[in-house]
């Protein structure tokens, strides 16, 4: 029995998300320039040529990548206010990031620090700032916080770009394939908003 068109798109869709995923994994890890079409099909084990059914060039797929990365980071912001608890258990929440998060976090540091990236994902991440889509977003929590005397005093504007700077090179670090390296938990690094041992 054939499949119907609801199936088939189904299909194209369950297909499409196998070669974002692969291409996250591989791009985060490899960089743009170190990446090849070939090694995203094999990670999502189809063939190259299904592979530029979907997407027509290396960079179309990395570009994708990037909204989809920069979509995300500006959903868990939004959402941090829904988690339950208290500013601090909000906070401990947002900075327990899956392995998804962290490799999307990777494909932004990428675009920010690398000239061979295409000019439209420069123009995406220029469209994202810190200060627009972090601290703006956070600034009511911190100082909620305060108030309860659950994170430091001080300039909240300030302790949240700290713990930003902080929390990006953690995630950086966290992608190298070094055994050795794992990434701190999350009390140990909301100590640098509590102020506490």
């Amino acid at each position: 029995m054939p499949l119907n068109e609801e199936q088939l798109q189904q299909i194209r869709d369950e297909r499409r998300d196998q070669i974002l995923k692969a291409g996250l994994k591989v791009f985060a890890r490899r960089g743009l320039v170190g990446t090849k079409l070939s090694m995203i099909a094999t990670e999502a084990r189809i063939s190259q040529g299904l592979l530029y059914h979907y997407f027509k060039s290396k960079d179309e797929l990395f570009i994708t990548l990037i909204e989809q990365a920069l979509q995300e980071l500006k959903n868990e912001m939004q959402n941090v206010y829904k988690l339950p608890g208290s500013p601090l258990e909000k906070l401990r929440n947002l900075v327990q990031f899956d392995d998804e998060g962290q490799l999307y976090f990777m494909l932004i540091h990428q675009v920010r620090t690398s000239d061979e990236v295409p000019e439209k994902a420069k123009e995406l991440i220029k469209q994202y700032s810190m200060e627009t889509y972090v601290i703006d977003q956070l600034e009511l929590l911190f100082i909620e916080g305060q108030e309860l005397g659950e994170l430091a005093s001080g300039d909240p504007r300030k302790l949240i770009s700290c713990f930003f700077t902080v929390l990006s090179a953690l995630m950086t670090l966290n992608i190298s394939e070094d055994g050795a390296y794992q990434m701190p938990e999350a009390d140990l690094i909301l100590r640098i908003v509590t102020g506490r041992p």
